[in-house]
């Protein structure tokens, strides 16, 4: 019987190589465009590197990263973590206070195959970091937008959110997980787990029973000081002023640890369940937490077999 290839894993013919090279083309010129550099980072890290940066919690982490045996080195599962381990590793901030670095890379998790989602997989990326300002923020979902209407997608939905600092979290915490309290019984497992880990991440439940019981929940943003809603409001001003259509969802939340106040996505429905284009925000604390100076940063991804999938559907792609 004739070998196959992994489950979870794709093989990019000749055909598919001359579509994947163009999409790769376009993302490096616009890149380029707003004065990006490419990074590249070793296909596995220390497996410390992501324990410490995403989170020993998170989904990632506690179920899907590929760490071989020794438990010392794992397959990449995410770029920001290596991009700023090499930031720091390489003293990058003393030759420019802004670093603004892409990369287009394949990654590696272990998770169930599905339409959109591979064990092998590709994405493209950026991170800015060393600027604390709205406009490196807005810049950011600007840079993310150019690319996606590049492509010829038009159906795309930007959403917006802020989760504000570590302090104000944690004072949301407590009127969060007092009112989940009534009903942890009736939460999924998951959210069960996570009410004691990391009760932000339940806001991401797609749990039918999670969305019911977070209908009445307290809202993060009410907890937020003045300072940060205002930050946020300067964003979006930005954001409108420039033409950038986008809706604010305050359930809004990403899936590591590192993230801090603005997070973003774009959606799509036509990918199913799972909708998104592409995901990114702020992550102003990773820099410390992995050994640097503290260091203000942003940065997003996108998942390319996901793109390519509409691209295909709608002929945006070369024959």
């Amino acid at each position: 019987m004739p070998i196959q290839k992994p489950k979870g894993t794709y093989d990019i013919l000749p055909e598919k190589a001359f579509q994947r090279n163009f999409l790769e083309k376009k993302v490096r010129e616009i890149f380029n465009t707003f004065n990006y550099s490419e990074i590249r980072t070793p296909t596995f890290e220390k497996t410390e590197l992501f324990k410490r940066g995403i989170g020993e919690e998170t989904d990632i982490v506690s179920k899907e990263m590929y760490t071989f045996k020794n438990d010392e080195f794992t397959l990449k599962p995410e770029m920001t973590a290596p991009v700023i381990r090499a930031y720091i590793e390489y003293n990058l901030g003393n030759e420019s206070p802004l670093q603004k670095l892409f990369y287009i890379c394949n990654l590696f998790r272990r998770e169930r195959p599905q339409a959109g989602r591979f064990r092998e997989f590709s994405q493209f990326g950026a991170e800015s970091i060393g600027s604390s300002d709205p406009y490196a923020d807005t810049e950011m979902i600007m840079l993310a937008d150019t690319i996606i209407r590049g492509f010829g997608i038009k159906d795309s939905v930007i959403k917006i959110n802020t989760i504000g600092g570590a302090e104000e979290r944690e004072i949301f915490f407590k009127e969060f997980k007092n009112y989940l309290s009534a009903y942890l019984n009736e939460l999924s497992p998951d959210s069960q787990r996570r009410f004691v880990i990391n009760p932000l991440r339940i806001l991401d439940s797609k749990n039918p029973r999670d969305r019911e019981i977070l209908n009445d929940a307290p809202v993060l943003y009410q907890f937020l000081n003045e300072s940060t809603k205002k930050n946020f409001e300067s964003i979006l001003l930005i954001l409108n002023e420039n033409g950038i259509m986008f809706e604010t969802d305050y359930m809004l939340v990403r899936g590591f640890d590192y993230y801090t106040s603005t997070t973003f996505e774009f959606l799509s429905d036509r990918l199913g369940a799972q909708n998104a284009l592409l995901g990114g925000g702020r992550y102003d604390m990773l820099v410390q937490q992995l050994g640097g100076k503290p260091t203000p940063a942003i940065g997003f991804a996108a998942g390319i077999e996901r793109i390519l999938m509409i691209m295909e559907a709608d002929n945006l792609l070369p024959c």
